[in-house]
């Protein structure tokens, strides 16, 4: 492809993506002014409310429920860069699925060089009172994280009760 054409195809995709853009932002702006409150509730990407845990690498923002009560719950998490947990285990079954970037899990023996690796659009289910650890390597992780509170997490040299 010539340059000139090379660039005039960049301009009408560019604009063509604005233009889609502004008629999504339009929609849900609309949309948002019409739906009854008691029917959906909606959090757009800027108003969902992520929470930094340095000391885990990790990002977190609790969208349904409360992880820390009984009942159901969904977390989304921003698995950083170059940190894995270590391994640990969930009392109850947690259901996950890969948004974005590439999440290392592992199972049983710490050894983050084993992991494997799920890409975006992934699905895992980490089945309760096991063993496991996870994170990220060289990008950032996203992760859907939905399950059964209360969702605590137990370090592995405290062994899971038999089920």
């Amino acid at each position: 492809m010539k340059p000139a054409r090379l660039i005039a195809t960049a301009v009408v995709l560019s604009v063509a993506a604005t233009a889609s853009t502004m008629i999504a932002l339009h929609t849900t702006n609309a949309a948002e002014q019409t739906l009854n409150p008691k029917a959906i509730s909606i959090k757009l990407p800027d108003q969902i409310p992520w929470k930094l845990n340095e000391a885990a690498g990790n990002e977190t923002a609790v969208v349904y429920g409360d992880p820390d009560k009984t009942g159901p719950y969904m977390v989304l998490y921003k698995w950083l860069p170059g940190h894995m947990s270590r391994p640990h285990w969930h009392p109850n079954d947690r259901m996950i699925v890969v948004l974005k970037g590439t999440w290392w899990v592992g199972t049983d023996k710490y050894d983050p060089d084993s992991t494997v690796p799920l890409p975006a659009g992934s699905y895992a289910t980490h089945f309760g009172k096991e063993v496991h650890y996870d994170g990220a390597k060289n990008e950032e992780a996203w992760l859907m994280i939905t399950g059964e509170g209360p969702a605590t997490s137990t370090p592995a040299s405290t062994p899971p009760p038999s089920h």
